[in-house]
């Protein structure tokens, strides 16, 4: 029998885009596709490398999540091309669903069940990659505030006065950097883990802590740099503003569970840049769409492609040769940061059978 929850989240995503698309709707009312391909062509043909490029830098740096989860498992007798094919499809295919957490995890399971891995180890792998972006998040976003204080003034207007107020920007930026120095000292000091209500912070070994805080901004200043390239230089903020409403338009997409943050995505980033015209609204839009089709859609078309001809494989390997012993791994660690594993692990038996 399905979980409530299995109901409740696709809905929490189906609404999240009908209200969303009510609100894009209101916004791009006056504006015409003719404008918005007008924009799109507007961008130099050196801009739109730059930005295929910045994709580049962060699908690389998805596959150091999970290269990184693997080190942290113990485990290395999987190809550093299989793990980034395996890495670039689950996100590509996530990014486009929605649920990225669970919908990625089974792509995952698939993917290195046949390298010997056992569900429990998935589900640690999971967790980490999960809990990697969040940490990237939580430290841009930080950084980003205290830098610029100013950066929630955007918003006055639609967010309550003291939530747009540069001290109280200040404050929470330096909130969350305070949680990621307390997960480097947790790391280097080896605390014992910290519980906040559901949520269990266990901290990895240093060398796998640094090396998260090295992947997890890299991508993010990746996809970043897709929007920020493709905006025209006379109405650029800047790649720290960019920087900033990207991190809070990606986190309220994924909050909402809408496929691929359809709708929530755009209306979040076009509210935040201060639209005072329609040139300047048809060419955020026009960075909206390279944004979704270098990051979301080429990949998506492409990840398909890599999951038949791996689905094909396992299958002419099971019939032309019997069934073999699986690789010898370790054991999976029995501590992760963020997501709980062992909660993974049942979801991923669960819905694999």
């Amino acid at each position: 029998m399905k979980k409530l929850s299995e109901f409740i989240w696709p809905l929490i995503g189906l609404a999240a885009v009908v209200v969303s698309g009510y609100f894009l709707y209101q916004e791009l009312k006056t504006t015409s596709l003719s404008a918005i391909w007008s924009a799109i062509l507007a961008i130099p043909p050196h801009r739109i490398l730059l930005a295929a490029l910045s994709t580049l830098v962060a699908y690389a740096a998805l596959a150091w999540y999970d290269r990184i989860a693997l080190l942290h498992l113990g485990v290395h007798h999987i190809s550093l091309l299989f793990v980034s094919l395996c890495s670039f499809t689950t996100y590509a295919l996530s990014h486009n669903i929605g649920a990225s957490v669970f919908s990625g995890a089974l792509v995952r399971y698939r993917a290195y069940t046949a390298k010997g891995l056992s569900a429990a180890q998935v589900a640690v792998l999971v967790a980490l990659c999960s809990f990697t972006f969040f940490l990237g998040t939580v430290l841009l976003g930080g950084f980003t505030l205290v830098v610029d204080p100013n950066l929630l003034t955007r918003l006055e207007g639609r967010l309550p006065g003291f939530l747009t107020d540069p001290k109280t920007a200040l404050i929470v930026g330096c909130g969350m950097l305070g949680f990621v120095a307390l997960y480097v000292l947790g790391s280097i000091l080896h605390l014992r883990p910290l519980h906040i209500r559901s949520f269990k912070l266990e901290y990895p070994r240093p060398g796998i802590m640094a090396r998260q805080l090295l992947a997890a901004p890299l991508e993010l200043l990746g996809a970043a740099g897709i929007i920020y390239f493709a905006l025209p230089d006379a109405m650029n903020p800047g790649f720290i503003p960019v920087l900033a409403i990207f991190l809070a338009s990606f986190s309220v997409a994924l909050a909402s569970h809408a496929p691929g943050g359809l709708g929530v995505f755009e209306i979040v980033f076009i509210t935040a840049m201060h639209i005072t015209d329609d040139a300047q609204k048809d060419a955020i839009i026009a960075a909206v769409i390279i944004f979704r089709i270098f990051y979301f859609w080429i990949p998506a078309l492409i990840s398909v492609i890599v999951v038949v001809l791996f689905e094909r494989s396992r299958l002419a390997a099971a019939i032309a040769t019997p069934a073999t012993t699986s690789p010898t791994v370790p054991e999976p660690p029995v501590v992760v940061p963020g997501l709980d594993a062992h909660e993974l692990e049942r979801e991923l038996k669960h819905k694999a059978i």
